[in-house]
């Protein structure tokens, strides 16, 4: 992994993961994350979040299986990753660009829940990647009202 393109952010997914395949039959989770940034507001008095964006993830192979079946809309995540961009053709032939972030690391926060984790059986799997899994480990989504003095969770 080259160190000069290394992103790692973390926040909360803003919907469901959506698995699909490729023509060639490898499996991709697409995620979108959902990143705060809290601060106190000297007017208020209070805490107050603000959206920094919303990021696309992109994760590959078995490890898609694994996030689509392990992680839900309002699951705290930390990612790590590299960005890449891409261009398209929308609908009225206009070149659009994106930017997303390709995962290396996909990770349940435990700051605000707690996860069981099981090892993947490494055996017979057609599709790529890690393997076939006969169980998958799965994280508590982040609880709705955060500590005061802890960012809070989208």
């Amino acid at each position: 992994m080259a160190t000069d393109n290394v992103i790692t952010i973390v926040g909360n997914l803003a919907d469901d993961p959506e698995l699909r395949y490729t023509p060639a039959g490898a499996a991709v989770a697409n995620i979108r994350v959902a990143v705060n940034q809290r601060f106190f507001n000297k007017e208020t008095n209070q805490w107050d979040d603000r959206l920094d964006g919303f990021f696309t993830v992109n994760v590959w192979r078995d490890y898609a299986e694994n996030v689509a079946d392990s992680l839900h809309r309002g699951t705290r995540v930390m990612v790590t990753g590299r960005l890449r961009s891409r261009s398209y053709e929308d609908k009225e032939g206009q070149t659009r660009w994106v930017t997303e972030i390709e995962a290396d690391e996909v990770c349940p926060s435990l700051k605000w829940a707690t996860a069981k984790i099981e090892k993947m059986n490494r055996g017979g799997s057609n599709r790529g990647g890690g393997g076939q899994s006969d169980t998958s480990w799965s994280g508590a989504p982040a609880p709705t009202q955060a500590p005061a003095t802890e960012d809070v969770p989208f």
